[in-house]
């Protein structure tokens, strides 16, 4: 990028209402990054009219799984890369990448060519997230994070719903022209992301002033770059290796992973299987009840956590907490309850407070973490939140084939009532936005 780029970048950013067109902009990727993931798990019974193997819920689930792995595997090093690179080229290369597998997954003839491209989606998707929120928080400092957060996060909602008509979208096209589609969709607003996202620099990131200088003219030596990046990141993972706060956040944000990923991979399944009904049905029923509550969930948690924690610095982290009490029935229903009452009941309580929950991770993580380690910090939990996700998808696959995956939505419930209380007695902010 040149130096009038630059500036021009720079100066575009500044604007008052800039930060909100950029979480405006990220809203339809995290849309688009949902969606594509999520239209695998509704369009499984269309796909295995053609891939016989699909069939079968254990290899089903290890497809859903093999996403998961490579994704958490890749999270920590995204964090890493996003905390030293300009994200705005991290994200668009993430989007055309996974938007491309997308388009690819339409053409898959055999199992073995739907798993390796599930499994070159985890690598490209993991690219996006930890950059993403780290963007954000970096444009809203202190009292709206939460709302902004929030907002990003109806994207990965509505993309969650919109996935779930996968099936229904198959049913009147083919499976193959709705990959097709939904992935041309995501490589065009790929090049639309290049004109209109700005990154926002903060001149203390050492890898970022780096970047600054190369664009003035003065690019350092390779071998300079390398070791101070290696040695700013070793400081970043030391630094929170020794932050209780942080392994604290890392595993609530893991145990609330679990249903999370579970929800997402296996509750159409759950409900067409317990409410005897088609999945063309079950997906929405699953989907949509979880994605209109979620962004209700956000939309009042983002405010009530901002408004609160100017009042209280654990307002955050008690809106947090409140959400994690309202999954413990959710899940709980959801495993023993075989009418549509209870299905949608479940899927609306799960929702709303699994997004009072998910608004506040990275506005929690920014009163205990830096700015120049948080995407590091962000990838660290995305890591830990896909392995056990995917130990959870491969149980829950065999016991869907045993008829008792209710048990193990339960002992999800039961995994949450640990998460709250270390939330509760562990965390104890002392600002807002820790620098």
């Amino acid at each position: 990028m040149s130096t009038n780029n630059v500036a021009a970048a720079a100066k575009g950013s500044t604007k008052s209402y800039y930060p909100w067109v950029v979480v405006g902009l990220l809203w339809v990727v995290a849309l688009l990054n949902y969606m594509d993931r999520q239209m695998l798990s509704t369009m499984r019974d269309a796909m295995a009219v053609d891939i016989a193997d699909l069939e079968s819920k254990v290899m089903f689930g290890k497809i859903m799984a093999v996403f998961m792995w490579i994704y958490g595997f890749m999270s920590p090093v995204s964090g890493i890369v996003a905390d030293r690179v300009n994200r705005k080229w991290l994200i668009v290369v993430s989007l055309v990448v996974w938007s491309g597998v997308t388009l690819a997954m339409g053409y898959a003839q055999s199992y073995e060519q739907v798993y390796w491209l599930r499994a070159t989606m985890g690598v490209s998707e993991a690219l996006y997230i930890p950059a993403a929120l780290s963007l954000i928080a970096d444009y809203f400092t202190g009292k709206q994070l939460s709302l902004a957060i929030g907002i990003h996060m109806t994207g990965l909602y509505m993309g969650q719903a919109v996935g779930g008509f996968g099936a229904f979208v198959a049913e009147h096209l083919s499976w193959q022209q709705t990959f097709h589609w939904f992935g041309i969709i995501g490589i065009v607003y790929g090049f639309i992301l290049v004109f209109f996202l700005h990154e926002k620099r903060v001149d203390s990131f050492e890898g970022r002033k780096a970047a600054e200088d190369a664009a003035e003219g003065h690019p350092e030596p390779l071998g300079t770059v390398l070791k101070r990046n290696l040695r700013a990141t070793g400081a970043s993972l030391g630094a929170l290796v020794v932050n209780i706060a942080f392994w604290t956040i890392l595993f609530f944000f893991a145990t609330s992973s679990v249903p999370g990923w579970a929800t997402k991979n296996w509750l159409p399944t759950l409900f067409a299987d317990s409410l005897g009904i088609e999945m063309t049905w079950a997906g929405p029923v699953a989907t949509i009840t979880i994605a209109v509550a979620s962004f209700i969930g956000v939309m009042v948690g983002g405010p009530m956590a901002d408004n609160w924690s100017r009042r209280n610095l654990r307002g955050r982290i008690y809106t947090s907490s409140i959400g994690l009490a309202m999954m413990v029935p959710a899940l709980v229903l959801m495993g023993y309850g075989h009418t549509l009452v209870a299905a949608v009941s479940a899927g609306l309580l799960f929702g709303l407070g699994y997004g009072l929950f998910d608004a506040n991770n990275m506005p929690i993580l920014c009163q205990f973490v830096s700015a120049r380690s948080r995407a590091t910090a962000y990838g660290m939990m995305n890591m830990c939140g896909l392995f056990v996700g995917a130990l959870a998808t491969n149980v829950l696959g065999s016991l869907a084939d045993q008829g008792r995956m209710g048990i193990g939505f339960v002992c999800m419930a039961g995994a949450l009532v640990l998460a709250l209380l270390a939330q509760l007695i562990i965390l104890r902010p002392t600002t807002l936005n820790k620098e």
